[in-house]
């Protein structure tokens, strides 16, 4: 999949019109993204996982719900507290 929109830093829009809001702890890897960025959308079958899904691309992977859902704080803080 390529990416549709991508103006706002933590929502992305791919070219089959799903949006994902992106993982606040892996933002740094969607800055070298473009249009022409090969992205893969992997579902996250780990119950311990703070995303449903996953965006790959050779950048990196990142994690993502739907843009529609928000990040559940103290999930987002132990994460980012890990990582």
């Amino acid at each position: 999949m390529k990416i549709l929109s991508h103006s706002e830093s933590h929502i992305v829009q791919l070219d089959d019109g799903s949006r994902w809001r992106i993982f606040p702890g892996d933002l740094d890897i969607t800055l070298g993204w473009n249009p022409e960025t090969e992205l893969t959308l992997v579902p996250i079958e780990r119950e311990d996982e703070v995303s449903s899904h996953a965006l790959v691309s050779e950048a990196g992977t990142v994690r993502v719900i739907p843009a529609s859902a928000n990040w559940p704080a103290g999930e987002v803080k132990s994460a980012l507290k890990e990582g």
